[in-house]
């Protein structure tokens, strides 16, 4: 049988002139010639790392770990770097910049040498980045995940991000000194890795676990502990034979993978956030999945996977109980077990010798943590295109609830009335936020889980409705209605609501009304406006011309398909 031709010899492997250019630059970093020969595979690190995406900052010393591995298995290890987002430092918000760093991503392995490349992701958004843009070229990809890190401690308790809500409702009632905080922020943040609870990092990292695109225990190793290295460097040594095999990611990311994924995102109370990047990633492969597929396949599986935010306990805790391997085992029977992995095996061979050390971090499907769990969409006339919310932690109480609404047309607007004294609310009203879609803000920032208003936290009130075209962080919990679309910004039935109208939910019909009639929805709309957004260049200008809606995704029209990893024209 022929040996494949390696992609990377139609750089090194020429003759002449263009040979002698792409082989002699990089010879001045002391590689030897046989590197270049063709008989070992280029193995691109797409590396993430950077002192201002510090869920990432480690990746310097995993990279080495997963350069070992590579070296071990016969490859030759490039590492390259592509544009970094940290959820807690970027302007306006990170999601604005996801499909930029996802176009970086794509073009760096399509223009580059590589055979095969490996994903090394973390914070939030470098997850879903990488992988779009591994997916747009579909060459061998492993993703090798930052890991969580380590429980917090302060004040004799454990801590983590999910925390930072607390403690700032605390803050703004008085019972949390400025010297408190202070002292909280170090002791939540002791270890490297990303956020410690199950916020969209860690759900990130469970994705594509779930999909098949990385080895067993990927999603819950700790980031500090010493077998996140065993892990990356056994990922190095796999990615030269996935080269070798010629397994593609089109061959791992089938619908079954998908589905697999919503219903372990299901089992485990994952981020809101999922949907979009999920449906991004499916789009770019060029798999069919909407809405209705997340609301389906997460109905059937409830709360396996007893973590913050949706239970009591840690991802760190999780992996001491037997990991996502010990999740997916107990919902065995409705995953579908032979979609292949990464390592070259099945999802039910990589799970079948999984246990769970812990019943109270992992439970069972006839004994779960909660029997509500996944995703709910919502449909209705305030949302025809959907609208999601977590059930699992949300207040049971509310999840059906008539309510009247509480405007706020602009995040800015929020902020200066939330807690005037005199804003005409209580706990049995609806906080609207109109504006913080993908158009609006831009960019779909995380401030759907509004913080109450001063007087009714004082009342001892912790969950009230809150609506929003928006997105929520991860790590934020409550009765919060998110990703309405179409958006208010152009022109979607939330930028309809005005104060004082009555909002009915019904989580468990799935729906979500204006109560107002079909005469006044179509005055309102008829007097609509959109609001000209100051934005005239640059990346923002293309994003606001060109970027899908919430169900869509919110990537870009003319990225999704895979386009290949043909070699383009050089000009030597």
């Amino acid at each position: 049988m022929t040996k494949k031709k390696l992609r990377s010899q139609e750089w090194y492997g020429r003759t002449g002139k263009d040979g002698f250019i792409y082989r002699s630059w990089m010879k001045n970093q002391g590689f030897p010639h046989h590197l270049f020969e063709g008989e070992k595979p280029v193995i691109g690190i797409c590396n993430t790392w950077s002192e201002l995406t510090p869920c990432n900052a480690h990746f310097r010393d995993l990279a080495e770990a997963l350069k070992r591995g590579i070296w071990e298995a016969g490859g030759f290890p490039l590492e390259f770097p592509v544009m970094s987002l940290g959820e807690c430092s970027i302007k306006p918000t990170a999601m604005l910049f996801r499909n930029l760093a996802s176009m970086d991503v794509e073009e760096s392995i399509r223009a580059n040498p590589m055979d095969g490349v490996v994903l090394m992701c973390g914070c939030d958004k470098t997850t879903p980045s990488l992988v779009m843009g591994a997916a747009s070229v579909d060459i061998p990809a492993l993703v090798v995940s930052g890991g969580p890190m380590l429980v917090g401690r302060f004040k004799g308790k454990k801590i983590g991000t999910s925390d930072v809500w607390r403690f700032a409702e605390d803050f703004k009632t008085g019972k949390l000194s400025q010297e408190d905080f202070i002292e909280a922020e170090a002791a939540m943040s002791r270890s490297v890795g990303h956020c410690a609870p199950m916020g969209t990092a860690s759900t990130m990292a469970a994705m594509v676990e779930s999909l098949g695109l990385a080895l067993p225990d990927n999603a819950t190793i700790p980031a500090a502990d010493s077998r996140r290295k065993v892990l990356a460097h056994m990922a190095g040594m796999r990615i030269v034979e996935m080269v070798n095999e010629d397994l593609k990611m089109s061959k791992i990311l089938t619908r079954k993978a998908f589905e697999n994924s919503i219903m372990v995102n299901a089992a485990l109370g994952g981020s809101t956030n999922f949907i979009l990047h999920l449906t991004a990633i499916a789009k770019r492969i060029g798999v069919e999945i909407d809405l209705t597929d997340f609301d389906h396949f997460s109905s059937k599986i409830p709360l396996i996977a007893n973590v913050q935010p949706s239970g009591e306990h840690w991802v760190e805790d999780l992996f001491y109980a037997g990991g996502l391997p010990a999740v997916m085992k107990e919902m065995e029977k409705h995953l579908h077990t032979d979609a292949i992995t990464v390592n070259g095996k099945t999802i039910g061979e990589n799970i079948n010798k999984a246990e769970c050390y812990d019943r109270n971090l992992i439970g069972t499907m006839e004994k779960p943590i909660k029997p509500d769990s996944g995703i709910a969409v919502l449909k209705g006339n305030l949302c025809p295109n959907g609208a999601v919310i977590k059930p699992s932690a949300a207040s049971p109480h509310l999840l059906t609830h008539t309510g009247k609404a509480v405007v706020f047309e602009t995040i800015d607007e929020y902020k200066a009335k939330i807690d005037d004294p005199n804003l005409d609310i209580d706990e049995n009203s609806i906080m609207v936020m109109k504006n913080v879609g993908p158009k609006g803000y831009p960019g779909m920032p995380e401030v759907g889980n509004m913080t109450l208003p001063k007087k009714i936290l004082d009342k001892g009130i912790k969950d009230m409705v809150r609506i929003s075209d928006g997105r929520m962080s991860g790590t934020g919990y409550g009765t919060v209605i998110l990703h309405v679309s179409p958006e208010s910004a152009i022109g979607g039935p939330l930028a309809l609501v005005k104060t004082g109208d009555l909002i009915e939910l019904n989580v468990p019909n799935r729906t979500l009304n204006l109560l107002i009639s079909d005469e006044e929805f179509a005055k309102r709309k008829a007097e609509f406006k959109p609001t000209q957004l100051p934005y005239e260049r640059g990346y923002v200008n293309l994003f606001l011309d060109k970027v899908n809606q919430a169900h869509e995704g919110v990537d870009f029209d003319f990225l999704q398909g895979s386009s290949g990893s043909e070699v383009k024209r050089d000009s030597h």
